[in-house]
């Protein structure tokens, strides 16, 4: 294939994808999809915390 058609072809496509994303209206998250990706920032943000200081040993 010569590059000058793969370039149309490719622009074509594009422009193509570019109006169905403009056309396209996401429905409304239900509360279960919600409260899954809350669930992962929370396990996401617990991870980067990074591991809990060592307590150190207390003799009497």
């Amino acid at each position: 294939m010569h590059s000058d058609v793969h370039l149309l072809l490719h622009t074509y496509r594009s422009a193509e994808l570019r109006r169905e994303a403009a056309d396209f209206t996401p429905a409304r998250a239900g509360l279960r999809q919600r409260m899954g990706w809350r669930l992962v920032e929370l396990g996401l943000r617990l991870a980067q915390a990074g591991p809990a200081p060592a307590r150190a040993a207390r003799t009497a």
